[in-house]
């Protein structure tokens, strides 16, 4: 089946020559000239992956980063001009995945797009599969287990669900609040440090040296990210 790529820019003649290209190589290709467009054609269209220029009118690169990853682990590769150094790394840090920095070689992008599917679909298996490994502990995603050879681990179910949510969007880094949303929900009356604390549980049950964290990494300033090396 062809996957589709939503292509976000508002310079007509380069997403116009991107969808042409990325037609010949067999990909559906949905448009977006400025923000606002390209989070309807995303809640519309349902697309494999985004390009996603920074610099857009009435909504920035960034805001409609951090709209689609709230709802979606969707690849997202940005589009960035050479001076953007400050846009590229807010946006990594809501979320996209990979960057490449205008002016660019197709056969660069489209190597990256290729990169980019080929994790997602390991991803998508991994949720088939519902095991995961991180390390000596094995992740009965089915079950809702934790197993450290034949020992099963005493977890807190919420703690569980924040983890399965994590492992299923391995790679993606979430804010405390977005988590609150998403493993919580939406009415959940909280404090954001009720993810600390469901944070700290975790790794202590999943990695060798909690306070060196191989897997369930803090990112400075933004939340949290679960790494999985087999897909980086």
């Amino acid at each position: 089946m062809a996957r589709t790529i939503l292509v976000v820019d508002d310079e007509r003649t380069l997403r116009e020559t991107l969808a042409e290209s990325l037609e010949t190589e067999g990909f559906v290709v949905v448009q977006a000239a400025d923000g606002r467009e390209a989070v309807n054609a995303f809640r519309r269209s349902h697309p494999d992956l985004i390009l996603l220029d920074l610099m857009l009118p009435e909504l920035s690169g960034t805001e409609v980063c951090r709209i689609i990853r709230s709802e979606s682990g969707v690849p997202i590769l940005m589009l960035t001009a050479k001076s953007a150094e400050l846009d590229k790394v807010v946006g990594l840090e809501l979320g996209a995945d990979d960057y490449v920095t205008k002016p660019f070689s197709f056969r660069e992008l489209l190597a990256r797009i290729r990169a980019l599917l080929r994790r997602s679909e390991q991803q998508a298996q991994t949720a088939e599969t519902e095991t995961v490994e991180l390390g000596g502990v094995r992740v009965d995603l089915a079950g809702r287990r934790l197993l450290r050879g034949a020992e099963v681990l005493a977890v807190k179910p919420k703690a569980f669900e924040l983890l399965a949510f994590l492992i299923r969007n391995a790679g993606h880094v979430f804010t405390r609040d977005q988590l609150l949303e998403r493993v919580w929900g939406y009415d959940y009356a909280g404090e954001t440090r009720t993810v600390d604390v469901h944070v700290h549980w975790l790794r202590a049950l999943i990695e060798d040296d909690p306070a060196i964290p191989v897997y369930l990494e803090t990112v400075r300033g933004v939340g949290y990210v679960l790494r999985r090396p087999e897909l980086d």
